[in-house]
């Protein structure tokens, strides 16, 4: 289809600036070469998109060259996909995938792998490289990946924006009797309607005491008077994603459930607030549990409290570094764009999970969306 938004997709000028990256990477580490599998890191270096399955197909990344790894039979679709240039080396059913990636390597060069790559493709590695001409490089890769540009961080605003306005919608088509699933088919077609040609690419929706599971329950659930409402939703422009959860009532709040959301809210701009350049990753994470601590929840990941960490970074992957979790001491850079979501659950009670995102600027920290603004109205 057509692209239809007012934010432009990733350019081929981009991947070949991070693909340079990736060589003078390599270069300067002394690697002869990165092994990409059928990931969101082979899309991100070279635009190829593949779904992964039993069959190697990816991408040889050297200091100099690109080389796409593919099965025989899959030659001539790999050729008509977008990709950056490169040649395309292919191996047979009866050959082996991980001689061919032997061959295009200097003998005793040490090889990088993706850390998204299967293990089965490992083990084949292993028994022709031997395991200690192969490295990780799944640090390699994030490091690189760790910092959006401004066209990634556009794009994630953008569809940051288009589910934020299915959230308005789906908020108002809620009613006495409604299924969960009826919600989540809306979400689905709202999210269409906007533009998002997958549709959602995840859905949550929880009444009552379901919204005290952090990803929701099995079997559908009918919307009654009274009930929390929790729905956590997102799609995917250009492979990137939005990620937004709202929490309310659609009536008058009880106190408890008010003053629960209060400290939720209070939580959750606390983690912006310790969002400085600087800043460790884990800190966010402290920053959230001493709100929660003071209103008598926790310690640590007990509940009534917050049982997860309370962020994750986003992009390509829905779930990405940086992890703003205890301990993390990654440093907060411009660039960088995580979640903040430090859910409070009441066990046989109800959840409540207030998320937006935020991505750190030149100056500090920056909202994708603005928090909910009450129990009642979760848009600002």
């Amino acid at each position: 289809m057509t692209w239809s938004h007012p934010v432009p997709k990733i350019t081929n000028d981009e991947r070949r600036l991070r693909l340079q990256r990736l060589q003078t990477t390599l270069e300067e580490k002394g690697l002869e070469g990165l092994l990409l599998g059928s990931t969101e890191s082979l899309r991100y270096f070279t635009g190829l998109e593949w779904h992964p399955s039993e069959r190697l197909l990816g991408a040889l990344v050297t200091p100099k060259d690109v080389y796409y790894i593919a099965p025989g039979f899959e030659q001539s679709r790999v050729e008509t996909l977008p990709r950056l240039p490169g040649e395309i080396v292919t191996w047979q059913e009866d050959e082996s995938s991980a001689a061919l990636v032997a061959s295009l390597m200097p003998t005793g060069g040490k090889l990088a792998l993706d850390d998204a790559l299967p293990l089965f493709v490992y083990h084949q590695l292993a028994a022709i490289f031997g395991p200690d001409r192969l490295v990780d490089g799944g640090r390699l890769i994030r490091d690189l990946r760790l910092r959006k540009s401004k066209a990634e961080i556009a794009l994630i605003e953008y569809a940051m924006g288009l589910t934020l306005e299915v959230h308005r919608r789906a908020h108002a088509f809620i009613k006495q009797g409604v299924k969960a699933s009826e919600v989540v088919r809306y979400i689905d077609e709202q999210h269409r309607a906007l533009g998002a040609e997958g549709g959602s690419s995840f859905c949550i929706v929880s009444f009552g005491l379901a919204t005290s599971l952090p990803h929701g329950a099995d079997g559908d659930q009918v919307y009654a008077p009274g009930d929390v409402v929790l729905v956590d939703t997102g799609c995917r422009l250009d492979g990137y994603h939005s990620d937004l959860t709202r929490t309310y009532v659609l009536e008058e709040p009880t106190k408890e459930f008010a003053d629960a959301w209060a400290v939720e809210r209070e939580a959750e701009q606390a983690v912006f607030d310790a969002a400085r350049l600087g800043a460790t990753c884990g800190s966010l994470d402290d920053a959230a549990r001493r709100v929660l601590a003071r209103h008598g929840l926790g310690p640590d990941y007990m509940l009534p409290g917050l049982p997860h960490r309370a962020g994750h970074g986003l992009g390509l992957e829905i779930h990405e570094e940086p992890y703003l979790v205890r301990g993390n001491a990654t440093v907060l850079e411009p660039g960088m764009c995580f979640s903040n979501e430090p859910m409070i659950v009441f066990p046989g009670r109800f959840g409540i999970r207030l998320e937006d995102h935020v991505h750190m600027t030149e100056t500090g920290p920056e909202w994708f969306t603005q928090p909910a603004k009450s129990p009642t109205e979760p848009f600002a």
